[in-house]
């Protein structure tokens, strides 16, 4: 008898345990799952607007060099791509049949000054001859008229003295920029042509430098107004470091919109002085516009993109989440600027694909900024 109760206060124990286990098993399934994620926090700060595209160094100005006289090209003064300044001489063509021509021409003019100069003492003493009655007016009068006209000649000796001296000149080719020359298009030992329309060499100023790019044309306003106030700054950047940017200013808009492709030709000079750009070369053009106060910034990847459009979860003090539908403003260097989320409110950076509204959430970490 005793043996049946214990027995029977034994199994009465057991069943006690499993029901308590079971109850504890059914309460932890009922626990809601709490989902890890990042989380940053809403800031509220200036943002500067911005307005980006795609450009092309050019050069500030580009000379063609061609030869003004004909005759072999005797020397070349510089190496290819080497830095000119204005004025340094570049080629020499042959000078010996212009040098012939200045010395024919410097003679013709001494042979035709000593006429003249003989034909008006002539003349001279004709005048004293026809005031006192021993010859002819009309042998005075033709005197005259041949020392007018070989000073005429003489004249015409001095402006064929100064075009052989010109000739001669054009004999020195010399840098009519400062730059940097390219690629020799004609050696040393060749003959040219006076006026060819082959270039010697071209020469690219690049200090100061162009670039050229294309904005919407809706930005032409806006543009027009930030120029009427100031000087409106522009970097281009080679790659994707910030502090490889130049920084230039903005010096030409286009008179025309293109009607093909709805866009404005913008240009803005640099300095350039360490070279950074190089004609012809791609950059990321950054225009800077205005400055927007007091805008709300959250993360850029906290942004998702849903069938309403653009929203974040935002994390509530009991720790669950709620989809808060945003408008996005502008977005810059990682960070974007949204209306509907205030500042301070916690935002769900990364673990968005896991959550749903009401979710639990539990913060592994703040997000990187």
């Amino acid at each position: 008898m005793k043996v049946a109760q214990r027995y029977v206060s034994l199994l009465l124990l057991t069943l006690m345990l499993v029901a308590a286990c079971a109850k504890k098993d059914e309460a932890k399934k009922n626990k809601p799952k709490m989902v890890p994620v990042t989380e940053a926090v809403a800031v509220q700060k200036d943002v500067p607007v911005l307005l980006t595209s795609i450009g092309n160094a050019e050069p500030f100005s580009t000379v063609s060099v061609r030869a003004r006289v004909g005759g072999q090209l005797q020397r070349i003064h510089f190496r290819e791509g080497q830095d000119v300044n204005k004025g340094d001489i570049l080629f020499t063509v042959d000078p010996r049949p212009s040098e012939a021509a200045l010395r024919q021409a410097e003679a013709a003019l001494a042979r035709d000054t000593a006429q003249m100069e003989n034909t008006k003492k002539d003349a001279a003493r004709y005048e004293e001859l026809v005031r006192n009655g021993y010859v002819a007016q009309s042998q005075y009068e033709q005197l005259r008229a041949n020392a007018d006209a070989l000073q005429a000649v003489v004249a015409g000796d001095r402006a064929a003295v100064d075009n052989a001296r010109l000739q001669l000149s054009y004999c020195s080719i010399h840098a009519p920029i400062a730059g940097r020359t390219g690629s020799l298009l004609v050696n040393q030992g060749n003959l040219v042509k006076a006026d060819d329309e082959k270039a010697l060499v071209v020469i690219n100023q690049i200090q100061p430098i162009y670039v050229g790019f294309s904005v919407p044309e809706q930005q032409l306003p806006e543009i027009k107004r930030q120029m009427a106030e100031g000087p409106v700054r522009v970097s281009a950047s080679t790659g994707q470091a910030e502090g490889n940017a130049a920084e230039g200013t903005l010096t030409f808009i286009d008179n025309t919109v293109d009607r093909a492709t709805g866009t404005i030709r913008l240009k803005a000079t640099f300095e350039n002085k360490d070279r950074r750009l190089w004609p012809g070369q791609f950059v990321n053009i950054t225009l800077r516009l205005a400055t927007e106060r007091g805008a709300t910034v959250v993360p850029t990847q906290a942004i998702m993109t849903g069938q309403k459009g653009q929203q974040v979860f935002v994390i509530t003090p009991d720790s669950t989440v709620e989809m808060r539908p945003v408008t996005v403003t502008r977005a810059i260097n990682g960070e974007t600027a949204v209306k509907g989320v205030s500042p301070g409110e916690r935002v769900v950076t990364d673990g968005q694909l896991q959550l749903v509204p009401k979710a639990k959430v539990a913060v592994k970490g703040k997000a990187a900024r």
